[in-house]
């Protein structure tokens, strides 16, 4: 397993070693102990999964403290265009977001702790996306960006339409991140 710091503190790539042979493929996903060696030393309360058409874009999330999450995010089948921005107050990357392709191809992971907003564009139909989680989830510590924030500047897709993107009503109506108040 390889782990891989971004250019952005504490939001890792975990690329595993997969083996393959002529019945398919093996790979370990999660190992606590390598995991703590990267600094990542949380305990997993609840595992997610979302099924999404191709253009669903789900963020961007977070909680807020004392319901703050660690998300370990991975695709199963098809493919996102995963996104994560500091909101770090004190952080030099305050207001910077990454993304970063996952899919069921390429097998990478990625490491979004506490103090990041969250969201991901589904490439493919029938994306299955799950996270790991380290907290458990509180409707009252939901807190949120638009998208499509003109201050973040995030290129979602070069294959998908703004127009063809899928959204909840809820994501239609987030903040814009001048006026967000973060509260970490």
């Amino acid at each position: 397993m390889q782990i891989t710091q971004t250019p952005i503190e504490g939001l890792l790539i975990i690329e595993p070693k997969v083996w393959r042979d002529n019945r398919g493929y093996f790979y370990e996903s999660y190992n606590a102990k390598l995991f703590a060696e990267a600094g990542i030393n949380v305990n997993f309360v609840q595992d997610n999964q979302s099924f999404s058409q191709k253009g669903a874009l789900r963020g961007l999330h977070a909680q807020a403290q004392p319901f703050e999450q660690g998300k370990l995010v991975r695709v199963l089948q098809g493919a996102v265009m995963d996104v994560a921005v500091d909101i770090r107050k004190d952080s030099p990357t305050y207001g910077q977001h990454f993304d970063i392709e996952l899919s069921e191809e390429n097998h990478k992971q990625l490491w979004v702790p506490a103090g990041f907003l969250h969201g991901f564009l589904t490439l493919e139909d029938q994306t299955i996306f799950t996270y790991k989680v380290s907290n458990y989830y509180d409707k009252n510590s939901e807190i949120g960006v638009m998208w499509n924030d003109p201050d973040l500047n995030i290129e979602w897709s070069r294959d998908i339409h703004e127009s063809e993107f899928l959204l909840s009503d809820k994501d239609q109506v987030l903040s814009q991140f001048k006026d967000f108040e973060s509260p970490f």
